[in-house]
């Protein structure tokens, strides 16, 4: 494990820290395209890291995963993550049209902190070895995606004001191209349309800030830029991607999204406590996987009660998100963003376009004393390849995000030990079916369900109607429902 810089400040510590970072660790291939991560490093004490450290040792392939070292963190080490860098598709759910949708001594503060490391060793597939001078070119056109991605996103955050004002203006346009006499019927048009523009500010604040959080946040690689960089044109792929992270801001860390939490949230959280219960269990040592964490709330209430849990992620608008919640709120209600300005049709009143949401609801740095919590950043395939290693995995709104669900399938029976189980909650709205030159198998649930049962799992809980919403707008004239399966499944013991 090498030092890669000394006495590194983080803003959270109490102390100087020391970045250490695991051997090998680096950038996958995916084998859908794209460059994904495979790697999590923390922050440690400086004495901590001349015994070794106490970190997660997750290799570049994916390999050698210590669960143990990944969890089981004193809270003052700091979290680092690992970005994926190129070509992240999740983060969003389409909609079903196709569309994006507290005199004793205190306690120790929850002080860790995610940033992020680089590093541009990667695994390499069995091919003939290249020239040094071809392997060069190669690796430079590698970094230069990398980079391109990075910024590309950024540059999303960027442009969202300008996106938006453009929207607002064209409405403008449109309704002064009425009669006079019809637009003196509506003379609050105008007043609301220049509300609309002071929340797209307040959002672009929100927004900057997050971004001035991760523009330098490798700390042996620069993928950022110094913020003077030229905004150009995002996509609108990007920015609907944006706009559903903003949204993911009320589903996960506000009290609006209560509701919609204990719909998707609270049924998997009540069976692993089911399933691991404390008076049986040294919950410290029950190791809980939540692919798909988004901004990380259910892998942060799994961490709550005490069980050891890891959160997977590899959007990076959902990581650089998550970053700025769970390093940089620690204040309840401390932050207000407007997510439904973006809708101008089906809103009941006028107002119901600008309502604000605050959030965090509860402050994330609030996990008990010796609480087990981290994040990893990348393909959840490519860095989760170590056999029997997980007690449980949570997965919420998540398995139809793959190009193959048979392949999620697999991964999950492999890194569960036996006697491990499975916990589902989510429908089938499948990410890739209708995009062009991606590969997508779409399988109704009975499929699914056969292709467990053939692998080995027994079904031990199954409900096939649990009516649930994914960042709902409940002000809104129109909602999508979502009838979603919930199983649980385990490993049998017997399974080698």
């Amino acid at each position: 494990m090498g030092v890669l810089s000394a006495l590194a400040p983080c803003s959270l510590t109490r102390g100087p820290c020391v970045l250490t970072t695991p051997a090998g660790a680096g950038p996958l291939r995916s084998r859908k395209g794209g460059w994904l991560w495979g790697c999590v490093c923390f922050f440690v004490k400086p004495e901590a890291a001349a015994r070794g450290g106490s970190t997660v040792r997750l290799r570049g392939d994916g390999s050698r995963m210590s669960v143990a070292a990944a969890c089981a963190l004193p809270q003052q080490e700091q979290l680092q993550l690992q970005p994926p860098v190129k070509a992240m598709r999740r983060g969003s759910r389409p909609s079903p049209e196709g569309g994006e949708e507290e005199e004793p001594p205190e306690p120790p503060v929850w002080d860790r902190e995610m940033t992020f490391c680089s590093e541009r060793r990667r695994r390499q597939p069995q091919q003939r070895r290249q020239p040094a001078a071809a392997a060069g070119t190669a690796g430079e056109e590698e970094e230069r995606l990398e980079r391109e991605h990075f910024r590309r996103i950024i540059n999303a955050f960027r442009y969202y004001g300008t996106n938006m004002h453009e929207r607002v203006n064209r409405t403008e346009r449109h309704f002064r191209s009425l009669p006079a006499s019809q637009q003196k019927l509506l003379p609050q048009f105008f007043i609301h349309l220049e509300k609309i523009r002071k929340c797209i500010d307040h959002n672009q604040e929100i927004l900057q800030t997050i971004v001035n959080d991760c523009t330098h946040m490798f700390e042996n690689k620069e993928y950022g830029d110094d913020g003077n960089e030229k905004i150009s044109p995002a996509s609108t792929f990007d920015m609907d991607k944006l706009k559903s992270t903003l949204k993911q801001f009320v589903r996960d860390w506000s009290e609006t999204g209560k509701s919609e939490r204990d719909s998707c949230y609270q049924p998997i959280i009540n069976e692993i406590v089911k399933n691991f219960p404390k008076d049986s269990w040294d919950l410290s040592k029950v190791n809980v996987l939540v692919p798909g964490a988004g901004l990380g709330r259910l892998a942060w209430e799994i961490a709550m009660l005490g069980y050891t849990c890891q959160g997977n992620e590899w959007s990076l608008f959902m990581l650089f998100s998550s970053n700025f919640v769970l390093n940089r709120c620690s204040e309840t209600n401390s932050y207000k963003l407007y997510p439904w300005i973006h809708q101008f049709s089906n809103n009941k009143r006028t107002a119901d376009q600008i309502q604000p949401i605050y959030f965090p609801d509860v402050d994330p740095h609030s996990l008990p004393p010796g609480a087990n919590f981290s994040m990893t950043a990348g393909d959840f395939q490519e860095i989760y390849c170590e056999s029997n290693i997980w007690d449980c995995v949570a997965t919420c709104f998540f398995i139809d995000t793959a190009h193959n669900v048979i392949d999620y399938i697999d991964t999950i029976w492999k890194i569960l030990k036996p006697g491990g189980i499975w916990i589902n909650l989510g429908p089938l709205l499948y990410h890739f079916e209708n995009l062009a030159n991606e590969l997508s198998i779409e399988l109704s649930y009975e499929d699914i369900k056969n292709v467990i049962l053939q692998y080995g799992f027994h079904i031990e809980m199954e409900n096939e109607s649990v009516l649930t919403t994914y960042t709902v707008n409940e002000l809104s004239m129109m909602k999508y429902y979502y009838e979603c399966v919930m199983f649980v499944v385990r490993k049998p013991q017997s399974s080698i």
